[in-house]
């Protein structure tokens, strides 16, 4: 989820075609935490990608200081969405997103609301932080009115 949010979020999202494709991987993820997978498995064109060392290590590098910066921030806090069974309410939320990304991108960086929520959403399943979670109800909640207003 947090890999696709990011990349929805980033700049990236906003080239036609990849927020469909981020929700085809928001739906395979948040499908096997519906059946309550504890690893997720992934297509073998996906696993088979490969990045260059020399350029992960740049990124890498760029990405230590706003990590630790978002770290500071993350703590388990109320998990009543970050644990069983909340997760799969939050699963359910994240299914709807992806299936709402296709039509987002004609609406001009609707997707970005999209990839904050399941961006928030992963953070917030990774460090078991509920408020965060509860953000990411919020940038959905928010995103999804947008869209629905722009619409009308």
């Amino acid at each position: 989820m947090l890999i696709a949010g990011l990349v929805t979020l980033s700049p990236v999202g906003d080239i036609p075609g990849t927020p469909t494709i981020m929700a085809v991987l928001v739906l395979l993820i948040a499908g096997q935490l519906l059946f309550g997978r504890k690893h997720f498995g992934l297509p073998g064109w996906l696993l088979k990608r490969s990045v260059a060392k020399d350029k992960l290590g740049k990124a890498l590098e760029w990405l230590r200081r706003p990590a630790r910066f978002i770290d500071r921030g993350l703590r388990p806090r109320p998990t009543l969405f970050t644990r069983s069974p909340g997760i799969y309410f939050v699963a359910v939320v994240c299914a709807v997103i992806a299936l709402a990304m296709p039509a987002m991108e004609f609406i001009p960086f609707s997707a970005s609301g999209a990839g904050a929520a399941l961006t928030a959403f992963g953070l917030s399943l990774i460090a078991h932080d509920g408020l965060l979670a509860l953000l990411a109800f919020v940038f959905t909640t928010v995103t999804f009115g947008l869209v629905i207003y722009n619409l009308v």
